[in-house]
């Protein structure tokens, strides 16, 4: 055996065995669309191809509701989080993360006046947001929580549902 067959041999002994899995993990964002009539707040989830149609977006900026499911809506975004839990803030340049000295708002709410240089995600919206906040700008001619199909919950806690639980017969 040669040098550099015990070395191979010595490698495979000690070696770990990694599986990569390219697409099989597809990474999620939430929607969370508030309705300012009616001050109700619907969320929903959608992969990455979704996200890649918003991405480049900033805080501010209108989005078409067909994208998103809802035909005739006109959305605009007001925030969102990314995958860490970072809130993204207004006049933050960019998708960074950066370090920025604030007295209070978005992402630092102080007790005492005091300022702070704490992380705050910037105002562009990219691959590593988790939740993007909106607001309904134009109604569409379907409510929200038909299009989403959304059960409300009723005053006791309970959902209502839009069928009747099928009656027993009973003897």
């Amino acid at each position: 055996m040669g040098k550099a067959a015990e070395t191979n041999a010595f490698l495979l002994e000690r070696s770990y065995i990694v599986i990569l899995n390219f697409g099989v993990n597809v990474a999620e964002f939430k929607l969370v669309v508030s309705e300012p009539d009616s001050k109700k707040t619907y969320q929903k989830a959608f992969g990455d191809d979704i996200l890649g149609k918003v991405s480049g977006k900033k805080m501010g900026d209108e989005l078409d509701g067909g994208t998103f499911g809802l035909p005739g809506y006109a959305l605009a975004i007001t925030g969102g989080s990314d995958r860490s839990g970072f809130p993204m803030r207004l006049g933050i340049h960019g998708s960074g993360r950066p370090k920025v000295l604030i007295s209070g708002g978005v992402g630092y709410k102080p007790e005492d006046p005091i300022r702070k240089r704490i992380r705050i995600r910037g105002e562009r919206v990219d691959g590593d947001i988790a939740q993007i906040n909106a607001k309904v700008t134009k109604k569409g001619q379907r409510p929200l929580a038909e299009l989403w199909s959304i059960q409300e919950k009723a005053e006791g806690g309970e959902k209502k549902s839009a069928e009747k639980p099928a009656e027993t017969k009973s003897k």
